[in-house]
C-alpha cells in the first residue's frame, strides 16, 4: 500500500502555486491559497424582456480580508459577459425595476452601512437612491415602478442614546430590541437625490421580515415575528399595510411562522410560506399557502408534497417552486386550481438554484452545478434546455480533482442512507485507502455531489483525496431533501441515530475492501461538529477526529444559545424536565470512554454554539489524557468568513489528520 505523505505533497503545492491558472497542461492538485481563490458565480435574474440576465460573481479580495461580490450581465443572445458593478464594497441582490431600464442593488460602497443604488444595463456609474440612517435590508419595486419599499431598523431612541453616554454601554437581556420596520420612497424623486425613504411601520408590536406589494400597488402584505429575537421565529404573523392611509391590519394569526412570499395575481390574495400552525416547526415540512387578503386561516397548497419548497414565481403559467429531491434540486410547478404538482427540470441528479422568470413566464434563469462543474448562470425555455452563459469551471480545469457519486447503504436500524463519495482520480478498487467523513450541519444540510462544494473552504476533500484518501459526505437522518419522516428521525435520538449512519457508511466502505480501518478520521462544522464530538466519545472507529463549532453537552446548549427552541423541537423537553434525553445525546456523557485524538475548532463570538462547548470537550478529553488541540478564531461567531481565517482552518485540518491519518509529523498549530 503506498501512503503519500501529506506535508511532502503540500510542499510541492506551495511550488505548484507559483504556476499560476492555466499556464500549464498538467493537472496538479489545488493549494488552501488556489481553492480560496476560485470565484463563485449565483443570483441569477433575469430581466423583465428576458434580454438579460443579471448575476454575481464573488471572489476573495486578500488585501481587505474579505469576500466581494459584484454583478454581472449576460447576454443570453450573445453569450456575451460583462462586469457592470466595481469597487473595493460589495453590491448584491440585483433586482430588476419592471420596466428592465434599471437594476436595483444594495451597497455599503460610499459608507459605512448598505444604502440602495440604481445602475442602467448599458453601463454607466450607479445611482444612489437611498440616505437611510440605518442599513438598508430587503427592498422590492412597485409593480408600476415608480416606487420603491425597504426595511430598515429604526435608529436607536434618544433615550438609549443618553443612557451610552451616561452609563456606557449594556443591553438588558431579551428585553430590549431594535425593531425593522418597511419604508418608502419615490423612485424619480431618487434619482435625482438620495432619499431618507418615508417610515410606513412603526412600535414593537412586530419586526417587519419578509414583504410583497400588490398588484395594484396600493397595498403591502409583510410578515415578521414579534421581535428580533431568533427565540420568537414562531410568532411570525402577516399583516397588510394599506399605503394611502398607513393603516395596518394583521390578517395571520397562528402558531408557528408565516412568511410573506407574493400577492395572487388577481389582488385577492396572498402566497406565503407557512408551518401551517405546527409549533414543531424545525422539523416538520413547510408548506405553501394561500390566506384571504381579507385575512383567516392559510390553505395548504402543497399537502401532497413531501418536502419544504421554495417559492421561484407565479405565473400565468402556475406557481413554481424549487425543492430538495435527495442529493438534487428540481424546479416544480404547481397548478393552484388543482393542486396538481409536476417536475419542471431534467435529469434525476439535476442540482439547480436561484430561478427567476421573464415576464411572459416563457424564459427562466438560473444556477447549475454538477459533479464535473462549478455553479454555472444559466437559461432556458419552458421546454427546460438548459443553455449555459458562463465558464466558472475553467478556473477548476487545471486542477487534478476527484470523481464524485452517490452511494446508498443500510444503517444499523435498516434506514436507507445515502452519500457523497469522493475518489481519487486515479481510484483502484484493488488498493486500501484512508477514509475521512466530512459530515454537514443543519441536521437539515444535506451534501450533494457538485465540484468544489463550499465546505471544501474548512475541509480541502480534492487535496486529501490526492494524498490517496476516499472522502464520504453522509447525508444523515434529518437531512433535507428525503422527506418530513426521513427529517424526524433524529427526533430525540440525536447523535446516537447520527452516529449509526456515519458508522454504517463506514462499515459499508470496509466491506468493499477499499478502506484501510486504521486510518479512519471524521470532521464537521457546527451539527457536523457535533455529531463528530459526539463519535469522538462514543467510537474508537476513528484514528482522528475534527470538531468544528460543535454541541458537547445539550444543556450548556440550551442555556447559551441564541435559538432556544431549535433544541425543545429535537429533544421534546428542557434539561430540567428531562434531564435523561440530555445525558444520552451529549457527547460530554461518554467523555470517559473517549480515546480519539480530537481536534476543536471554535468561533470565539459564537452564540449559535456558544464557545463553551468547546472548552467543555476539550477539558474533558485532557482529563482523560486523549491528545486534544482547540483552536479559538478571533472575532467570529458561528461561521469563519474571512478568507485569511477560512485559510487557517483548512491548513489547521490539513496538518491534523496529516499526522494521524498519513503519517506526517506532529503538527505544531501555532505555526500552520
Amino acid at each position: 500500500m503506498i501512503r503519500k505523505s501529506l506535508t511532502i505533497l503540500i510542499a510541492a503545492l506551495v511550488f505548484s502555486a507559483g504556476i499560476g491558472f492555466g499556464r500549464s497542461t498538467e493537472k496538479r492538485v489545488p493549494t488552501v491559497d488556489e481553492i480560496m481563490a476560485l470565484k463563485s458565480a449565483g443570483g441569477a435574474r433575469i430581466s423583465p424582456d428576458g434580454k438579460w440576465v443579471a448575476y454575481t460573481v464573488t471572489e476573495t479580495d486578500l488585501k481587505q480580508d474579505a469576500y466581494i461580490t459584484h454583478i454581472w450581465l449576460a447576454d443570453p443572445a450573445t453569450g456575451r459577459t460583462i462586469q457592470l458593478t466595481r469597487g473595493e464594497k460589495s453590491c448584491t441582490g440585483p433586482d430588476w425595476s419592471p420596466d428592465g431600464r434599471w437594476l436595483a442593488f444594495v451597497s455599503s460602497r460610499l459608507g459605512d452601512k448598505n444604502q440602495l443604488f440604481a445602475i442602467s444595463p448599458e453601463g454607466g456609474e450607479a445611482v444612489l437612491l437611498t440616505k437611510s440612517e440605518t442599513a438598508v435590508g430587503n427592498f422590492a419595486w412597485s409593480p408600476d415602478g415608480r416606487t420603491i419599499a425597504f426595511s430598515a431598523a429604526e435608529p436607536a431612541a434618544k433615550e438609549a442614546k443618553a443612557r451610552k453616554d451616561a452609563y456606557a454601554d449594556f443591553e438588558i437581556v431579551r428585553r430590549e430590541y431594535t425593531h425593522t420596520h418597511l419604508f418608502t420612497f419615490d423612485v424619480a424623486a431618487a434619482l435625482q437625490d438620495p432619499q431618507p425613504g418615508r417610515q410606513r411601520t412603526r412600535g414593537h408590536e412586530y419586526t417587519v421580515g419578509a414583504f410583497a406589494w400588490s398588484p395594484d400597488g396600493r397595498k403591502i402584505a409583510f410578515s415578521g415575528p414579534i421581535n428580533p429575537d431568533l427565540i420568537q421565529g414562531g410568532t411570525s404573523d402577516v399583516y397588510i399595510l394599506d399605503t394611502a392611509a398607513d393603516a395596518i391590519r394583521k390578517i395571520v394569526s397562528t402558531p408557528g411562522p408565516d412568511s410573506v412570499l407574493q400577492w395572487s395575481p388577481d389582488g385577492k390574495s396572498v402566497l406565503l410560506s407557512s408551518a401551517m400552525g405546527n409549533p414543531d416547526y424545525f422539523t416538520a415540512n413547510t408548506r405553501l399557502a394561500l390566506v384571504s387578503a381579507e385575512g383567516g386561516a392559510p390553505h395548504s397548497l402543497t399537502d401532497a408534497f413531501d418536502e419544504s419548497p421554495g417559492f421561484v414565481a407565479w405565473t400565468a403559467d402556475g406557481i413554481y417552486f424549487q425543492a430538495s429531491q435527495r442529493t438534487a434540486i428540481h424546479l416544480f410547478k404547481l397548478d393552484p386550481g388543482t393542486l396538481q404538482i409536476s417536475r419542471v427540470t431534467n435529469p434525476d441528479a439535476f442540482m439547480g438554484g436561484s430561478f427567476s422568470f421573464a415576464r411572459d413566464g416563457r424564459m427562466m434563469a438560473f444556477s447549475s452545478a454538477s459533479p464535473t462543474t462549478l455553479s454555472e448562470i444559466c437559461v432556458s425555455g419552458r421546454d427546460f434546455a438548459p443553455r449555459v452563459l458562463t465558464d466558472m469551471t475553467a478556473q477548476a480545469r487545471p486542477f487534478l480533482l476527484g470523481t464524485r457519486e452517490v452511494i446508498t447503504w443500510k444503517s444499523r436500524d435498516g434506514t436507507m442512507i445515502d452519500g457523497v463519495l469522493i475518489k481519487p482520480a486515479d481510484f483502484d478498487p484493488a488498493k486500501k485507502y484512508a477514509l475521512l467523513c466530512i459530515i454537514h450541519g443543519g441536521p437539515t444540510g444535506v451534501d450533494r455531489p457538485a465540484l468544489l462544494s463550499p465546505d471544501a473552504r474548512y475541509y480541502p476533500a480534492d487535496i486529501w483525496a490526492a494524498c490517496g484518501a476516499l472522502i464520504l459526505k453522509v447525508n444523515y437522518r434529518g437531512s433535507a431533501g428525503y422527506g418530513e419522516k426521513f427529517r424526524r428521525l433524529n427526533f430525540r435520538n440525536l447523535g446516537v441515530g447520527d452516529a449509526w449512519d456515519v458508522l454504517s457508511g463506514v462499515d459499508h466502505l470496509v466491506g468493499k475492501g477499499w478502506v484501510d480501518p486504521a486510518r479512519i478520521g471524521c470532521m464537521g462544522w457546527s451539527q457536523g461538529g457535533y455529531i463528530s464530538a459526539f463519535l469522538t466519545t462514543n467510537s474508537e472507529a476513528f484514528k482522528a477526529v475534527s470538531v468544528g463549532a460543535g454541541i458537547s453537552d445539550w444543556a450548556t446548549y440550551y442555556y447559551n444559545t441564541d435559538i432556544t427552541p431549535f433544541t425543545i423541537n429535537y429533544l421534546g423537553a428542557d434539561p430540567a424536565t428531562d434531564s435523561a434525553i440530555y445525558l444520552k445525546t451529549s457527547p460530554m456523557t461518554s467523555i470517559k470512554k473517549a480515546r480519539t485524538p480530537t481536534l476543536i475548532q471554535h468561533g470565539e463570538l459564537d452564540r449559535r454554539v456558544p464557545i463553551a462547548n468547546g472548552y467543555e470537550l476539550r477539558q474533558g478529553l485532557e482529563d482523560r489524557g486523549v491528545p486534544v488541540e482547540m483552536v479559538v478564531y478571533k472575532g467570529f461567531g458561528h461561521g469563519i468568513s474571512k478568507p485569511k481565517s477560512m485559510a487557517a482552518v483548512m491548513r489547521h485540518n490539513l496538518a491534523w489528520f496529516g499526522h494521524y491519518i498519513f503519517g506526517d509529523p506532529k503538527p505544531d498549530l501555532t505555526l500552520q
